[in-house]
């Protein structure tokens, strides 16, 4: 799916044109979050792959931190959100496991940004996410998910830990507030639109 992939006006009479799409990618280690945000800021039920935990994946899945989790997203989490009558917001969610990370070099195409998610209790696991991103020039968002409002890093400690550029956006909050996510979607939205005028500007 192409970044924005407006369709040309019908030439039926009265016809109005097919809004513009944008694809975002959501990311992040296993059991942060991605599932949770798919879902509290979908206008329709999200499509989900979810299965449960076997004992085959025991010694394979670092249920550190999420020793309570007994489902797992094995393919993507696909939610939508129409911002206006021009444009449809497709939200797809990744894998966590290193064992899936092989689907997201397909997820990612025509990704217009991506949102990291992050667990303060588990910070190591977002790092292939920053990275993955990184690698491909998408810009990205990192949310902090501080689940029943427990964080154990300052903002500063957590850029740092991250080693997140300067100018990447980061908030704290809870990914199963609408909220939230909303705040999300919108610092991404800002953060294309600086960075596309910073690329408009002139040299010199």
């Amino acid at each position: 799916m192409a970044p924005t992939a407006p369709l040309p006006p019908s030439s039926a009479s009265g016809s109005t044109a097919a809004p513009s799409a944008v694809k975002i990618l959501i990311a992040g280690g296993f059991g942060v979050g991605k599932t949770t945000l798919v879902g509290s800021v979908s206008e329709v039920a999200p499509l989900r792959t979810e299965e449960y935990l076997t004992r085959a994946s025991v010694g394979v899945d670092d249920l550190s931190g999420v020793d309570s989790k007994d489902t797992t997203t094995v393919a993507l989490d696909f939610g939508r959100i129409t911002v206006s009558p021009d444009l449809v917001v497709y939200l797809f969610g990744t894998p966590g496991q290193e064992r899936f990370w092989f689907m997201w070099n397909d997820l990612v195409n025509g990704a217009l940004g991506g949102i990291v998610i992050a667990d303060t209790r588990r910070l190591d696991t977002s790092f292939a996410s920053i990275d993955f991103f990184e690698s491909r020039g998408i810009p990205f968002v990192v949310a902090i998910n501080c689940f029943h409002g427990h964080n154990t890093r300052s903002p500063d400690e957590i850029r740092a830990a991250l080693d997140l550029d300067p100018q990447v956006p980061m908030l704290l909050g809870d990914v199963r507030e609408r909220g939230f996510g909303r705040d999300l979607l919108l610092a991404l939205v800002d953060h294309l639109m600086d960075l596309s005028a910073v690329r408009a500007s002139p040299v010199g």
